[in-house]
């Protein structure tokens, strides 16, 4: 309730003062002018005219400035709220999950097929709960100065693909027949964790949001002078609203509240993707061109080359 007042209110009380602003320079125009047209010294009026109109109009401007502040303000409070429950969330979850395996291995002798069992599912919360610090990290990471971040280094594309993927489906128990790769040999000049931490989050919400049965691609294509390399990221589930494919990458942001209640997250992935995105200087959108269901992520990064043992002649 606190949230919808505070929202309300600031855009009522700017409405409410746009209105007098415009019915007072209205009226100031039309008294001008009549006092202009009626009595002497015209130019006085018309002097008067043309100053009011500027001052109404810089304080017409003030109060939208202001208005426009206002609702990004409480629009950044809502989603760091949000964010603030999803992370007390991320960290409960499987903090209670460990604690209740561990309670029961410790009181109980167990089998060793659910002993195994048991170590398994404790894994798997242990590596949410890694990465659900390491985005925060890599949150964190944005804000420090350029010089004190690790050098690039030239890395495969295909290889970390493959290579996570691999994880993802075992993380998803996603069967790997749904999922198609196609990413042609190539090296980019980057950061090792920015590459992979783009290529899981991309993966990984295509996976969780895929429909049934689920159908993931990753296709790459490289330019004709083999200087870009251009990564589509595509699934078939209900697809992203056109009016939310933009707000989609800010910080802390998710999509629907059922979305945040059913599937897990922070609402960092995107974010993260879109500032790594920017730093190897490419760009990444939500492209509704294909007529397939589904949510198609094209993202595209210059600065690439050819593996030397993938050249003609090699």
């Amino acid at each position: 309730m606190f949230e919808r007042k505070s929202f309300k209110w600031p855009i009522f009380l700017a409405v409410i003062m746009i209105v007098l602003i415009v019915g007072l320079t209205v009226a100031w125009i039309i008294l001008n002018v009549f006092g202009a047209v009626t009595y002497e010294r015209p130019a006085l009026y018309w002097t008067l005219l043309a100053v009011g109109s500027v001052m109404f109009a810089l304080v017409l401007t003030g109060v939208i400035v202001y208005l426009v502040w206002s609702i990004q303000q409480i629009d950044l409070n809502r989603r760091q709220s949000n964010f603030l429950d999803a992370v007390t969330h991320e960290l409960k979850s499987p903090i209670a999950s460990l604690k209740l395996y561990l309670q029961t291995l410790n009181r109980r002798s167990l089998p060793d097929e659910q002993r195994i069992q048991f170590y398994s599912s404790m894994m798997e919360d242990v590596e949410r709960l890694d990465r659900t610090i390491s985005q925060l990290l890599e949150v964190a990471k944005l804000q420090q100065d350029r010089s004190l971040q690790d050098e690039p280094e030239w890395i495969r594309v295909d290889e970390i693909v493959d290579t996570i993927s691999k994880k993802l489906c075992d993380e998803h128990t996603f069967d790997p027949n749904h999922l198609h790769l196609d990413v042609p040999a190539c090296e980019l000049n980057a950061l090792r964790s920015d590459v992979e931490i783009l290529v899981r989050n991309l993966l990984d919400n295509a996976m969780k949001y895929a429909g049934t049965p689920p159908e993931v691609s990753i296709i790459g294509t490289i330019s004709r002078d083999e200087k870009e390399l251009r990564l589509v990221f595509q699934d078939n589930g209900n697809g992203i609203p056109r009016h939310l494919r933009r707000a989609i990458f800010k910080r802390f942001y998710r999509v629907g509240d059922e979305l945040e209640r059913r599937k897990p997250g922070t609402g960092l992935g995107l974010f993260l993707v879109r500032s790594f995105v920017k730093r190897m200087r490419g760009s990444i959108q939500v492209d509704d061109s294909s007529k397939q269901q589904g949510t198609k992520f094209v993202v595209q990064i210059p600065n690439i080359r050819i593996p030397s043992s993938q050249q003609p002649g090699a």
